[in-house]
């Protein structure tokens, strides 16, 4: 059975250029990072104009993790810290974040972690 992490980002108001840079730059930051070629990372959906059936969202994204517990560990600490940073990156926006049913709380200072 697989378990995965899932993250969105909603707001009124849409995408700005230099905050989808700010994401872009944040993924490719993050792949360049990621310490396993061949296990699955940060995951950012294409959505469309429309927010994918949702209008005020403005991420969308997950991320299946490793059935091995000696690397899903690392993979969720790696894949949280990017999603730390985008909603860094993204001010004013609604986020939800969770390991299937499982909220991952938000901290201020330290940002998503368990």
């Amino acid at each position: 059975m697989s378990v995965s992490l899932y993250y969105s980002a909603d707001r009124a108001l849409p995408l700005t250029a230099a905050e989808a840079s700010a994401v872009a730059r944040v993924a490719a930051d993050h792949l360049a990072s990621f310490p396993y070629r061949d296990e699955e990372s940060l995951y950012l959906y294409d959505l469309p104009e429309d927010g994918g059936g949702e209008p005020e969202r403005i991420v969308a994204g997950s991320t299946k993790l490793p059935l091995d517990p000696d690397r899903a560990l690392p993979v969720i600490t790696h894949v949280l810290a990017a999603v730390t940073a985008l909603r860094r990156a993204l001010p004013g926006a609604r986020w939800h974040v969770h390991l299937d049913d499982l909220d991952v709380p938000w901290d201020e200072h330290g940002g998503y972690a368990f």
